[in-house]
């Protein structure tokens, strides 16, 4: 077995696992503050993607700050988002806010097509592509600084939620909105930075992804796998989402690499039917007992 080749593989699937959680973590983020499964997670990572590269490409600004204009416009979205759509839901079966989010990802696919069209695009080279070895292990530089910067962005999230106040705010809405109500918390507001936080997150995320393998209106399928990411470490778990992204990246670049890129998605599928089977409620995940 060539081990050097092994090596470079798994620091691949860890380099693109990172990128699985930090978007889990935008996931996760909306999950434990609102209950809502937000399918359209891949759509709002491809809309920063697309705002980075009309900034960029198109008005031609300096790459910090199209970066920076991508996540503030994201964010924003985000919150009008939840506001339009999200919280008039409030109250509704969660089936039907779950297919709220199914048709909100196929009008941020129709938005895109209609403004860049469906045909894929390069975002301006910004990245360093000096090679980067580790020992004698090969990975690529886009990879590498990807995952460093989703890494940065995942310890300060998780910074803000344990010392900020609004981050206190929201984990306590995500442990019991009725005693947050009762608290003084105004919960809609929580409602609205938490979706502000995952679009902004979820940015990044696209806009990394985007510098690895270009953009398209097709990049939302990067949020089927982290649909699988976060359902297997556990809806409301950011240690979950954090570990799975991981174990998700480096089990799609083995089957990528030994078995053939077909095959990546379906090793993905196949963890999340074998975890399902097991701990229906993700490997981290709360057990919710029901009393009868």
């Amino acid at each position: 077995m060539d081990w050097l080749f092994l090596i470079e593989v798994v620091l691949a699937g860890i380099g693109g696992g990172g990128l699985y959680a930090l978007a889990g973590l935008a996931f996760v983020i909306i999950y434990k503050a609102t209950r809502v499964v937000n399918l359209a997670i891949g759509e709002m990572l491809m809309l920063g993607a697309y705002v980075f590269f009309a900034f960029a490409a198109g008005l031609k600004w300096p790459i910090p700050v199209a970066i920076l204009a991508a996540v503030i416009v994201s964010g924003l979205l985000g919150g009008v988002i939840e506001r339009l759509a999200i919280r008039p839901m409030l109250g509704e079966s969660p089936i039907s806010v779950f297919m709220v989010t199914v048709g909100l990802g196929s009008i941020l696919v129709g938005v895109v097509e209609l403004i860049w069209t469906a045909d894929q695009r390069r975002l301006p080279e910004f990245i360093p592509d000096d090679p980067i070895f580790i020992g004698e292990a090969f990975i690529s530089s886009k990879i590498f600084y990807s995952f460093l910067v989703a890494l940065l962005l995942v310890a300060i999230s998780l910074s803000v939620f344990r010392w900020w106040r609004g981050g206190v705010a929201l984990r306590a809405t995500a442990t019991d909105q009725a005693a947050a109500y009762a608290m003084g918390i105004n919960v809609p507001r929580v409602f609205s930075i938490a979706w502000m936080l995952a679009a902004a997150l979820s940015a990044v995320a696209g806009i990394a992804v985007g510098a690895i393998g270009g953009i398209s209106s097709s990049m939302g399928i990067f949020g089927l796998s982290v649909l699988v990411v976060v359902i297997v470490g556990g809806l409301d778990s950011v240690l979950g989402a954090l570990l799975a992204g991981l174990m998700i990246g480096v089990l799609e670049a083995l089957a990528g690499a030994y078995l053939g890129g077909e095959f990546k998605l379906l090793v993905t599928f196949l963890v999340l039917v074998a975890v399902l089977m097991l701990r229906p409620y993700g490997l981290f995940g709360t057990r919710e007992i029901e009393r009868l």
